[in-house]
């Protein structure tokens, strides 16, 4: 563990160069990931949270400011982070095992051909895909593919996880059960994460922090702790601490897609808790907006 963030975004400004000149997208953005953290960036669409993962990524460098890891600079595409996104993009033509096997292709690890393949297998396990490493991509589900795809991104060892909305396009169930897969995970991998996310539900239940973006350019707007004070399941989400969180986040939203006053930004009330005894669990508390 790192004394500080392991991930360290401070002051980043970015734009697109196109026909008709620069595209603003991010606009001092700050935000800090701590080592072997999980934080989720939601935002209105097109604020820039897909421009922030590459920029961890190192498959883009800010026009000013600087993203560290570990205190140094990323200067380019860096090795020990791994990437799922909505679309799982799984080779057809491979074998579900050789399709979580293929960044040991590319990426130098140490893993014997041997190692690499039982680990492959005990990821797929850990998932629920034991059984299914022989199938094409085709013959597997939406959400088995995802679970395929979580395994590829995993298999390097890597020290950050960036989910670039990976349930985006699935069904609620489907989406739900593969939360629960995804605690599951991260109780036996050890990495740092980051979670891009239009669900504010996924965010306050899979993430111990959420970054909230302003409009495009996009700064940090407001930042939202969650504590886990015990173990994570769907009925934490329908509890009082929950429905709180989920309030100051859709405010914030609000906020931010200049559907809401401005001056009401450092206080987003939330409604008032439902009656009745307090859930065993996971609670939260609001950190409150960034200055």
């Amino acid at each position: 563990m790192t004394d500080g963030p392991l991930i360290d975004i401070r002051g980043v400004r970015h734009a697109y160069r196109t026909a008709g000149g620069p595209l603003p997208v991010l606009d001092g953005l700050d935000v800090a990931v701590a080592d072997g953290g999980f934080t989720a960036v939601v935002g209105p669409s097109g604020c820039g949270k897909s421009t922030l993962t590459r920029l961890v990524a190192g498959l883009l460098i800010p026009d000013a400011g600087e993203v560290r890891v570990h205190g140094q600079p990323v200067t380019g595409p860096r090795s020990n982070v791994g990437m799922a996104f909505q679309n799982p993009v799984l080779l057809e033509w491979r074998t579900i095992l050789d399709n979580v096997l293929l960044p040991l292709e590319i990426v130098r690890t140490g893993m014997t051909k041997a190692e690499g393949t039982d680990r492959a297998r005990a990821l797929l396990a850990l998932v629920g895909l034991e059984g299914f490493e022989d199938k094409r991509p085709s013959e597997l589900s939406g959400g088995m593919r995802q679970r395929a795809s979580l395994c590829r991104a995993l298999i390097h060892r890597p020290e950050v996880l960036i989910l670039d909305e990976p349930f985006g396009a699935l069904d609620a169930f489907t989406r739900e059960d593969l939360w629960q897969i995804m605690h599951r995970v991260k109780e036996r991998e050890p990495f740092t994460g980051v979670l891009i996310t239009h669900d504010l539900r996924e965010s306050i239940f899979l993430a111990d922090r959420v970054v909230v973006l302003s409009g495009r350019p996009a700064r940090t707007q407001y930042v939202l702790d969650v504590p886990d004070t015990g173990p994570r399941d769907l009925d934490h989400l329908y509890t009082p601490e929950a429905a709180e969180m989920l309030a100051v986040l859709r405010r914030q939203i609000e906020i931010a897609q200049g559907r809401a006053p401005a001056e009401e930004h450092a206080a987003a009330a939330a409604p008032e808790p439902v009656p009745g005894p307090p859930a065993p669990g996971r609670q939260g508390a609001v950190t409150g907006a960034v200055p």
